[in-house]
């Protein structure tokens, strides 16, 4: 269960992987391929069968690609990942490129001739990013081509297919069962006038059928595509061993995956396909077959996003038994760190031991982000052995980490100081903490978007020119996956906040080569009830699910208004109500002070 730290992907690996790289494509008469970070299913976490992208370049980021070309090689990250990319990659060999400012079309249309063909893996792409894609380059003569991986043919020893095994997901945790759920899709369908649905992401899978897996690390997923049609029957396509302990089901048909083809050329539409999720090749597929299909969301996405009450209330408790872990992790490092001698792996080790003693942790939901000083500046820093930092005085340590459990998935970001630090980081983290608190407190019109409130988090930091490269927010699953769709707290979401949708509320602050703070807790979408003075116009407000101390040292107290220091001391007051029962004396006592009011 315990996270594992290797060296990271050797960067002078790279120049003669990226040589057989261009060989294989002279050989094929392409003059650019695409390596995306990305599976069949579009997934965030992938098998280490799929990770190409950090077998030819070293970067392992959980999202960016590389194009390439005879005389170049481009690996777009973005914000996110700009310290990263340039940590782990051989930057003789390949450039890194800042996306999505520098768009991969206007890149191509640079870098390439008139008559230049890219190849690219039709399993790993969407019809929405081909397309896209497309239109931009024909009028500069540059054509894509689908083409077999042509990684997959120079990767002599790439891993084979994960193999875990299914597992039933309780009815009475999830609030409805399978059938209900696969009733409710079927009626979507029917609304639309579509005879079935093809599904290719496994949450969505997994979620509508009230199962798990263990084929990825962090994302408690089997992998495998599904069609489910218009009177909810399920056609599904994986493995059929991992589904021996499962025994029969009359409304699913098991195949395995090499049926996938020839079952989609065989199916009555019109097809709903989500263009923007599937891979382009189930469209290519449908087209060859002559079936009708019409680009629709994928229908799992939006009612899985919506929680019901049953799930809202185990992840209650899930985030109650996680925020106990997380401050006796807390108080174990007040005490230690100072001392001396603690490294930034002790501390993950540390962690993860305090939720394994729970009982009830079944893994953690990512790769814990533990970065003492200039490392926690580098926002989805991964520590390993190479880059393991002793923790010092005087700075600061941002500890970014998450549980999953059967009942609920955690995500929790604290930032705290070893001693004293300086005026400017007490300063940024209480702006930080300012746009935290402002969505917290947040009541806003039900119709609302993410897009829409996101700049409520970021107004204390732009008010003295500071800002973050990531969004406020995202989407969590229940004992699925940490980064959900489609609710984001983000300037580029469009999609209207609904009751139960649960997000991260993470403001941060970066100084590259210096120091990182971020603060998150989960909160989930809830009804608020009508005010006295209002005029009844339907409203929503935000409940949260994340209990941990604040660390009240790096907070210049003057700078916040009352509003802001009743909410924080009514929150420090439930956190120590709920939490202490589940502490010994000691850590109870620690928890005591560390939530003392303001």
């Amino acid at each position: 269960m315990f996270q594992g730290f290797t060296a990271t992907t050797n960067p002078g690996d790279g120049a003669p992987r990226l040589a057989m790289l261009r060989e294989n494509l002279a050989r094929e008469g392409l003059t650019g391929f695409l390596v995306p970070r990305a599976d069949a299913h579009q997934g965030e976490y992938v098998a280490p069968r799929d990770e190409r992208l950090a077998w030819l370049t070293g970067f392992t980021g959980s999202a960016g690609f590389a194009a390439i070309l005879p005389d170049k090689a481009g690996v777009f990250v973005d914000g996110r990942y700009r310290v990263q990319v340039k940590t782990q990659t051989d930057q003789n060999v390949f450039s890194p490129v800042d996306w999505p400012e520098t768009k991969l079309e206007d890149w191509l249309k640079e870098a390439l001739p008139k008559g230049g063909i890219v190849g690219f893996d039709p399993w790993l792409h969407t019809s929405k990013e081909v397309a896209r894609l497309e239109k931009a380059l024909t009028p500069a003569q540059i054509s894509l081509r689908p083409v077999a991986n042509r990684i997959d043919a120079i990767w002599e020893d790439q891993p084979e297919r994960p193999t875990g095994p299914a597992t039933a997901y309780s009815a009475e945790l999830a609030g409805k069962t399978s059938g209900e759920k696969r009733a409710e899709v079927a009626a979507t369908l029917r609304e639309a006038g579509q005879a079935a649905a093809v599904l290719t992401l496994p949450d969505s899978i997994n979620w509508m059928l009230n199962i798990r897996g263990a084929d990825l690390a962090h994302l408690p997923v089997v992998q495998c595509f599904a069609v489910i049609d218009d009177q909810g029957l399920v056609t599904l396509f994986s493995d059929p061993e991992k589904f021996a302990s499962l025994g029969p089901d009359p409304s699913t048909t098991l195949k395995t995956w090499d049926e996938f083809d020839s079952h989609l050329r065989g199916l009555d539409g019109p097809v709903r396909v989500d263009t923007a999720t599937a891979p382009h090749q189930v469209s290519v597929i449908l087209q060859e077959a002559g079936i009708s299909f019409q680009a629709g969301d994928d229908p799992c996405i939006l009612p899985k996003a919506c929680k019901t009450t049953a799930e809202i209330a185990a992840t209650d408790a899930a985030h109650i038994r996680d925020g106990a872990a997380m401050v006796r992790f807390l108080h174990w490092f007040d005490v230690n760190a100072p001392k001396g001698g603690l490294t930034e792996i002790d501390c993950v080790r540390a962690l993860e031991r305090f939720r394994a003693a729970t009982g009830a942790l079944k893994e953690i939901s990512f790769d814990t982000i533990a970065g003492a000083g200039s490392n926690g500046a580098i926002v989805h820093y991964r520590v390993t052995d190479e880059t393991n930092a002793h923790i010092k005085p005087g700075e600061l340590f941002l500890i970014d980490s998450g549980a999953q459990y059967e009942d609920g998935t955690t995500d929790i970001t604290r930032t705290v100081p070893i001693g004293e630090v300086g005026a400017e980081e007490r300063a940024a983290f209480t702006q930080v903490l300012q746009g935290m608190i402002a969505i917290s407190r947040l009541r806003f019109p039900q119709g609302l978007t993410g897009g829409h409130l996101d700049a409520l988090a970021r107004a204390p930091l732009w008010a003295e020119g500071r800002d973050y490269d990531h969004g406020t927010g995202h989407g969590v699953g229940v004992y699925l996956s940490v980064h959900e769709g489609p609710q984001r707290l983000s300037r580029v979401s469009d999609v209207p906040l609904k009751a139960g949708m649960i997000l991260s509320n993470e403001p941060g602050y970066y100084r590259e080569g210096q120091f990182g703070i971020r603060i998150e807790n989960l909160i989930v979408v809830e009804e608020a009830p009508d005010l006295p003075q209002g005029d009844k116009r339907p409203m929503y407000r935000f409940h949260t699910l994340t209990w941990a101390p604040i660390d009240r040292r790096l907070i210049d107290a003057e700078r916040l208004s009352k509003g802001e220091i009743d909410w924080l001391n009514a929150y420090h007051r439930d956190t120590a109500e709920k939490l202490t029962p589940l502490l010994d004396d000691e850590a109870a006592e620690w928890l005591a002070q560390a939530t003392q009011p303001l």
